[in-house]
């Protein structure tokens, strides 16, 4: 059995933690994207108008304010927090929407934070055995009906082509919702002996699904994902690979992206179509919804059964093999965003950035331009020849004040700033994003590449740290025991998670979804010990199960 990790201890990427520093809110006006949200749902289009956008940060109030009727900000999370996701995607430009209803276009800087999520788990899944490949994603209908539950599960969010070079195709093809039947065909031919398993594979593919209702990153018509397939021997071997992927990125959600999740078992209600058991990582968002961020399944025998993938064993007898399925997807980068930022806009654990450290050199008279930008680019080389994403921002068409206030919205962990006074001392000033205001703002840091490499690498690490820290605060805060439906009911209605014991059926689970929107997310890996009483029918449970409204 594997154990979730409560408070993981992080590796340094960078180096030993050094004393806590802070940024400081100047003033700024930045011209916004238009909204994504017509290109989404009817929700979205709802929340966010179609005239000029604007943001302005008052450093007399620390908030953003409105400067006039064709001019807006972006949207305190307080206020409306779809409305603030969808600025923030817009205007840190992660993305915007495509021609497609429901289909957005991930943008450089949204897709650098894909990039981050892959590179680390393409070394943790060649680190566990698997190999990269790719399937097509043209699928023959009757291979989604082999499977009895899965084309159930699916048949809603199917997008068919009927019609190909002009002709009516003979069978009518399903655009790639998930590749578990089209694996198993080719499985079928590739495996014969036992000496053929354990067999493990992964994709990094796009799949399609027709949602009704989208949101960028969160739910789209298309989305990438990686999706890992194995086959192997026994039950217990696809028992254990399940759960060791599942490991992977509940460790990947606390050491890279800072995301406190609750890895666990769902519900039988809420298991994959087609998998015997679905393990989950649960990741609660800063309007305390369930982002449902990974999921591994326990396939069992049912794939194999309809489609006859068998091997001999060492016996000579002919079985069926085990399987497992698991993936993550671009829906990750959604809950980096909405675990993290705040009302300035992106706020990214370094080890996502896609850019570590911003420079903004400073000047105001001609004649000390050069030795400004001389001293910056200097220190941008000294970064990025410690392995640093650095970022000089040297354009003269901003002014300073605007630069700080942009770079501060995508999110970029730390900022130095080098003017005329820095370059005769040999020092410059550096910026916290994650504390606002002058608690976050030092000055004085020696521009020496050992002492100013060794400042860097601190900050970058305590700042990844510090993310995490409040997030597990944030979400235990959040998450309330119950021993009754009315308390459970209780607390939902206030947009908190409820945790308390289960054994009640299939029935019950379903009555609660519909009363209080809520779902089980989870029986967590982590239990309580001792006798525990069922909330909703008052007899014996083994496991407490957490339950909350979910995107």
């Amino acid at each position: 059995m594997v154990s979730s990790l409560r408070l993981p201890a992080l590796t340094s990427l960078f180096s030993p933690s050094f004393t806590r520093r802070s940024t400081v809110s100047l003033r700024r006006r930045l011209h916004l994207r238009p909204p994504l949200a017509a290109g989404f749902s009817a929700q979205s289009a709802a929340s966010s108008p179609t005239e000029t956008e604007d943001r302005v940060d008052s450093k007399k109030s620390g908030r953003v304010q409105d400067r006039g009727s064709t001019d807006r900000v972006i949207t305190p999370r307080s206020q409306d927090f779809n409305a603030w996701y969808l600025d923030v995607i817009a205007n840190a430009e992660l993305a915007d929407y495509g021609p497609v209803r429901g289909t957005m276009v991930i943008r450089p800087y949204g897709y650098a934070m894909w990039e981050a999520i892959q590179d680390y788990l393409n070394v943790k899944f060649k680190e566990t055995g698997h190999s990269n490949m790719y399937f097509p994603q043209f699928i023959p209908y009757s291979f989604i009906e082999k499977e009895a539950s899965h084309v159930e599960g699916f048949s809603p969010e199917l997008a068919l082509v009927t019609i190909g070079g002009g002709k009516e195709l003979e069978e009518k093809l399903v655009v790639r919702p998930t590749s578990e039947t089209i694996v198993n065909h080719m499985f079928t031919q590739w495996i014969h002996s036992y000496r053929d398993l354990p067999l493990m594979i992964n994709q990094w593919a796009n799949v399609t699904r027709w949602e009704m209702r989208t949101k960028p990153f969160v739910r789209t018509l298309e989305f990438l994902w990686q999706e890992g397939h194995t086959a192997h021997a026994t039950l217990e071997e696809a028992e254990k690979e399940a759960l060791e992927m599942i490991d992977v990125y509940t460790k990947f959600a606390y050491e890279q992206a800072a995301i406190p999740v609750i890895a666990g078992r769902k519900s039988k209600v809420e298991t994959f179509a087609g998998a015997d058991k679905t393990y989950t990582i649960e990741a609660m968002m800063g309007d305390r919804k369930a982002l449902q961020a990974g999921t591994s399944h326990n396939l069992g025998q049912n794939f194999s059964r309809a489609f006859g993938t068998q091997f001999t064993d060492e016996n000579g007898l002919r079985q069926h093999v085990w399987q497992t399925s698991w993936a993550i997807s671009t829906r990750f980068v959604g809950g980096i965003i909405m675990t993290h930022g705040d009302d300035a806009g992106l706020m990214l654990p370094p080890r996502i950035a896609p850019v570590h450290v911003v420079i903004v050199p400073i000047w105001k008279k001609v004649d000390e331009k050069t030795g400004v930008l001389d001293a910056a680019s200097s220190v941008a080389e000294t970064l990025k020849n410690a392995g640093l994403k650095v970022k000089l921002d040297d354009t003269d068409q901003r002014t300073p004040g605007w630069k700080f206030n942009f770079w501060e919205m995508k999110g970029v962990p730390l900022r130095i700033e080098i003017g005329p006074r820095d370059v005769s001392s040999g020092s410059v000033v550096i910026s916290r994003r994650d504390i606002p205001g002058k608690q976050g703002k030092v000055f004085g840091i020696s521009m020496e590449p050992s002492i100013l490499e060794a400042y860097v690498k601190d900050r970058l690490d305590e700042i990844q740290s510090s993310l995490l820290q409040r997030a597990i605060s944030f979400r235990d805060s959040n998450i309330v025991d119950v021993s009754s439906y009315e308390e459970l009911k209780e607390a939902i209605s206030l947009g908190k998670w409820a945790r308390g014991p289960w054994s009640a059926s299939n029935a019950d689970e379903l009555r609660i979804k519909e009363e209080t929107g809520a779902t089980i997310r989870c029986f967590p890996f982590e239990q309580p010990q001792g006798t525990k009483t069922c909330l909703m029918t008052g007899k014996h449970a083994d496991e407490v199960a957490i339950f909350a409204k979910s995107y």
